[in-house]
């Protein structure tokens, strides 16, 4: 039997390859035999530059950035021989970096994202790609521009302080940002606009300690900082606040636009990077997932690509997750053949299943391997 494993990663807890192999530890507990294909995948996330570099041939150069309150933190590029860099703002801008009382997107800055960028032109890249999501800022990218040398000012000259409320005192943009002919690119899988009722600050800011007097302070900061880029940044396009994909990441993909760059799908970009579609079509079962297996996981997400693929094909697809929230009828609509939870696996939310699930995953995936060996190997 030939069977594809090509999870997301289990937020907080394991990275893509390793639930891939957990997975297939425990498949094979049951039946070495079987043909297993692991092809880890990434929409833009934490480990977008993992996934990719198991997949492309490049170099991965570490490069000292700061996390979103300023910290030291470790980043990498992933530079390949054609000029193309890929990274990930999450390694400077991350919600994981943060413990929860530090959640503050009113203060939280994209800067160590602007490290990164600048790592990747210095090293010769002419273009680079940035996979969005998970970030734990709300800046609408200022901190990015700032470290590029597009410092926001207020309306008496002066430098504004980091974090997304800062933006509700801006009035300019000293400098231009220092790119060197690259052009950047977003991978992100979100559509959300920059601004107003699906904008970055009311759907994501809440996920990132804001409270709802927050979220209409960091709404308004932003509707004026996208003015400004509007009046001083040489071809940013008109409308910033209401483009697809502004609202990604705080706001990066704004900034992102704003800068001459483009959108693209972060799960597109990796399939085809992993050879997904040809790995597809010779496999007789796809195993998939992630974390939290919810209603916007069929919207965009790993999860919904891989499944829709494998429907396309005739192809059995099981999900497995942390949690599955997600109804059965409305799984199947998406081409999600089973799917199979750690937290029911250990017991249920009343026996301390989604305890065992956080401290034990992989032991969890491994069980769940064998399962499905069990039940689907010939």
């Amino acid at each position: 039997m030939r069977v594809l494993l090509c999870p997301d990663k289990f937020a907080g807890t394991l990275e893509a390859p390793e639930v891939a192999a957990a997975v297939a530890a425990g498949w094979r507990e049951v039946d070495d035999s079987d043909d297993l294909l692991i092809r880890p995948l990434a929409d833009g996330g934490p480990g977008f530059v993992t996934v990719l570099a198991d997949a492309l041939a490049g170099r991965r150069i570490p490069v000292p950035t700061v996390d979103p309150l300023g910290r030291p933190a470790a980043g990498e590029i992933l530079l390949t021989a054609d000029g193309t860099a890929y990274l990930e703002s999450a390694q400077a801008c991350g919600l994981h970096l943060l413990a929860a009382a530090e959640r503050d997107p009113k203060a939280t800055t994209s800067y160590g994202l602007g490290a990164l960028v600048t790592a990747a032109v210095e090293h010769g890249a002419r273009t680079v790609v940035i996979g969005l999501g998970g970030s734990g800022t709300n800046d609408g990218g200022a901190g990015l521009l700032a470290a590029l040398g597009g410092t926001p000012l207020d309306d008496a000259g002066r430098a504004l302080p980091y974090g997304g409320a800062a933006l509700a005192a801006v009035a300019a943009l000293d400098g231009v940002p220092r790119l060197r002919g690259a052009t950047l690119v977003a991978a992100t899988d979100v559509d959300n606009p920059l601004l107003g009722l699906h904008g970055a600050s009311s759907v994501y800011g809440p996920q990132k300690g804001a409270d709802r007097a927050d979220v209409l302070l960091l709404d308004a900061a932003l509707e004026r900082w996208a003015a400004v880029l509007e009046q001083d940044l040489p071809g940013c396009p008109p409308g910033l606040g209401t483009l697809p994909g502004g609202g990604a990441a705080g706001g990066l993909g704004a900034a992102i636009l704003a800068l001459g760059g483009r959108c693209e799908s972060g799960i597109d970009l990796v399939t085809r990077a992993i050879g997904l579609d040809a790995a597809l079509d010779g496999c007789d079962l796809v195993i998939t997932g992630e974390g939290s297996f919810d209603h916007q996981s069929l919207r965009g997400k790993v999860v919904a690509g891989v499944a829709g693929a494998a429907r396309d094909r005739g192809v059995p697809c099981v999900v497995l997750a942390g949690r599955v929230s997600t109804g059965r009828r409305e799984a199947a609509s998406a081409g999600v053949t089973e799917a199979y939870s750690l937290v029911e696996h250990f017991g249920g939310e009343e026996r301390g299943g989604v305890a065992a699930a956080m401290g034990r995953p992989a032991e969890g995936l491994r069980a769940l391997g064998a399962r499905l060996a069990r039940q689907w190997s010939r």
